[in-house]
């Protein structure tokens, strides 16, 4: 095969469709079916390799295999990464959140009164309505609201503080 510029445009004209069909066809993305192309018709030329002219279609049909075969393994470890990164990061968040979570409970521990921790209970832990809480307790709903209103001007205030 000759490497001249008329040849080798010859061969580009001649091949890229069966060679893009192929390519889609394996990565199911027009893009990177391009690029595969790219890749192959880019390395022919700057390698020459020798190729009789009766094989050059076959030369470049295994070219693209191998190159969108490359291209599947980059998506995987790049889905990989990916997906360990938003592993880490998920970790990441559940470990910050269990420290607010210890933070406000120590809060809520060492700030408030018994009663003021039963409502903060039973109103957000066991999910109960002021009523419902009021009832438990045998207290009013609008001393179950003054507890909440309280104690969570409380605690915003001391976590505000310590940060």
């Amino acid at each position: 095969m000759d490497y001249n510029k008329q040849g080798f445009e010859r061969i580009y004209k001649d091949n890229y469709r069966q060679m893009y069909r192929f390519a889609f066809s394996i990565l199911e993305d027009a893009e990177e079916a391009r690029d595969a192309i790219s890749q192959v018709f880019t390395q022919m030329w700057n390698k020459k390799p020798t190729i009789a002219n009766a094989s050059v279609t076959g030369y470049l049909l295994a070219a693209t295999r191998n190159q969108c075969l490359n291209i599947l393994r980059q998506r995987r470890l790049r889905q990989q990464m990916e997906l360990e990164v938003a592993m880490q990061k998920a970790q990441q968040e559940n470990e910050e959140r269990e420290e607010l979570m210890e933070e406000l409970q120590r809060v809520i521990n060492d700030n408030l009164t018994e009663q003021d921790r039963r409502v903060l209970s039973l109103h957000y832990d066991e999910e109960m309505t002021y009523e419902e809480t009021a009832k438990v307790l045998g207290i009013s709903s609008s001393a179950v609201n003054k507890h909440i209103t309280r104690s969570l001007g409380k605690i915003r205030s001391i976590l505000k503080n310590a940060r």
